[in-house]
């Protein structure tokens, strides 16, 4: 059973559209069902992978591999680490919630839907499990294609345009990133006498500096686009205002963390010497922090609801790409928990604006006003995933920006500096969207015999709730967790960093952030 754990978790969405697609399209109960049961035996199967999962241990764990295209030296080669195990629970978790969402909210070609939703579930585990770059690139391109369709045909007024321009973004630095790709895997023939996609044999690859840099600069425009990382980030905004809800809630949870993860899997393990080329690690700080402070500034002058959550994830994205290259544990393990947390905090507020949409058929703030009177327990949840996501200590997004900023800080004090600039912006941005909406007098008539949240919709929130809650309180299993990848991934990187700061490191160790948030947690 462990022998092939992770490709039963890995396909077990997809088996679930196999049955699907048997079920007559006009039984759209059944479809419902089916798809709801599906995704939750998805959630269930990747349970064993934290309860197995061995947090002392280095290395890849339940890795299985086998011959794919021998000719081409492709594997089927799958494992996960401690960064690899969070996203792939994140995944199973705010997929199941994403499609519970969808109950009541699409009413047209439901089989085709939830068809594509368990089909993007299957390739965005594949993306975060993948160990030979060939099956990473295949599941990479698989993700494009349910999305495009659930914004294209369950989209707003714009939705074509908006399905395009994500793909056409999305393609092309796809294509960047496939030259980057086949540049190592003709590396590694010239350098060992034989062809692999294997990520631990490209790893071994011995490579000038000027190359690295030109393979970094390729694969950073393949990760960029996916943050999406200012400039590149133009397609976002017109994606999520036109997608469904849950489309919205999958592509901000889930897919954004795609880019991340491939710069803390790839960029950095394989690239090392351009990885913390001076120039290189100035550039992507300084488009970090344009990111952190951009997105927050533009979020405060939007009158769409979903513009003004989408224009924050570029803002909290750019925290995660700045603790990431900051290139210390500090830095690396606090932007893993920030995409958690990203995903948890973005995923409720999206939820969130997609139940008022189903009852108002409008996102225009000025629409809203005094909902708090109306609608009591939506306005609670609302309270929660705002301060969530506003960094408020006990609740999972403080612990996530504390431990970037303390790594932003070791590494450069200018860039913690202007990063606390994004933190405030992002507090007032967040807190005036709450006040517009839930407190005062109710402003509009057509909000006064609004439904509040029913018990699905409860049920929606719930989890991710208790899951804000739990890393806010406790977040010493994270750390854990992310210690062994992290130092791995550091000591790559600048080889005989722990030793030279063993002594630093013993004399600090009370105020290191997992030290400190375990302190106060107990």
């Amino acid at each position: 059973m462990d022998r092939h754990l992770l490709s039963i978790v890995l396909f077990a969405p997809l088996a679930g559209l196999l049955v699907l697609l048997l079920i007559p399209s006009s039984n759209r109960t059944l479809i419902r069902v089916w798809a709801n049961v599906a995704a939750f035996a998805g959630f269930l199967v990747s349970l064993p992978l934290v309860f197995r999962f061995d947090k002392s241990a280095a290395g890849f764990q339940f890795v299985e591999s086998m011959d794919w295209i021998p000719s081409l030296g492709v594997k089927y080669a799958i494992g996960i680490d401690g960064i690899s195990l969070l996203l792939v629970m994140l995944t199973t978790v705010v997929g199941f919630l994403a499609i519970l969402s969808s109950w009541s909210a699409i009413d047209t070609h439901v089989k085709e839907y939830y068809a594509m939703f368990l089909l993007q579930q299957t390739g965005i585990i594949g993306v975060f499990v993948a160990l030979d770059f060939f099956l990473f690139y295949v599941f990479w391109e698989v993700v494009l294609v349910p999305m495009y369709f659930i914004i294209g045909v369950w989209g707003g007024p714009r939705k074509l345009y908006a399905a395009i321009k994500f793909f056409l973004y999305t393609v092309a630095g796809s294509v960047l990133m496939l030259l980057g790709i086949l540049t190592l895997y003709f590396q590694h023939y010239q350098q060992f006498g034989f062809y692999t996609f294997e990520i631990a044999e490209l790893m071994k690859l011995n490579l000038p500096l000027g190359l690295e840099r030109w393979v970094f600069w390729a694969f950073f425009i393949g990760f960029a686009i996916k943050v999406p990382m200012f400039p590149f980030h133009t397609w976002l905004p017109d994606a999520h205002v036109e997608a469904p809800t849950a489309g919205s809630v999958i592509l901000a949870s889930i897919l954004l963390k795609m880019g991340t993860y491939g710069f803390i899997r790839f960029s950095l393990p394989l690239l090392p010497k351009a990885s913390i080329d001076q120039t290189i690690v100035g550039v992507l700080a300084a488009l970090s922090i344009v990111a952190i402070i951009y997105g927050a500034m533009v979020s405060l002058m939007q009158q769409d609801w979903k513009k003004l959550v989408a224009y924050s994830s570029v803002s909290h994205l750019g925290f995660c790409t700045l603790g990431i290259f900051a290139l210390n544990p500090n830095g690396i393990a606090g932007s893993v928990i920030q995409q958690i947390n990203h995903g948890i905090s973005t995923g409720m507020l999206f939820l969130i604006i997609g139940i008022v949409y189903e009852r108002r058929h409008t996102r225009e703030i000025a629409e809203y006003g005094g909902l708090g009177h109306v609608m009591p327990r939506y306005a609670t949840v609302f309270a929660i995933a705002m301060l969530s996501s506003a960094g408020l200590p006990l609740l999972n997004g403080f612990i996530g920006e504390f431990t970037i900023l303390q790594g932003a800080f070791e590494a450069n004090r200018a860039w913690a500096g202007f990063a606390v600039v994004g933190v405030v912006l992002g507090a007032a941005y967040l807190l005036w969207l709450y006040q517009r909406t839930i407190l005062g007098q109710v402003t509009n008539a057509k909000n006064l015999h609004l439904p509040d949240l029913n018990l699905r919709e409860m049920a929606v929130f719930l989890p991710l709730i208790a899951w804000a809650i739990w890393i806010g309180v406790y977040p010493k299993p994270y750390f854990d967790v992310l210690e062994k990848p992290v130092q791995q991934i550091v000591e790559r990187v600048r080889p005989g960093y722990y030793q030279a700061g063993t002594a630093n490191a013993r004399a600090a160790a009370p105020h290191s952030p997992s030290a400190a948030l375990e302190g106060g947690s107990r």
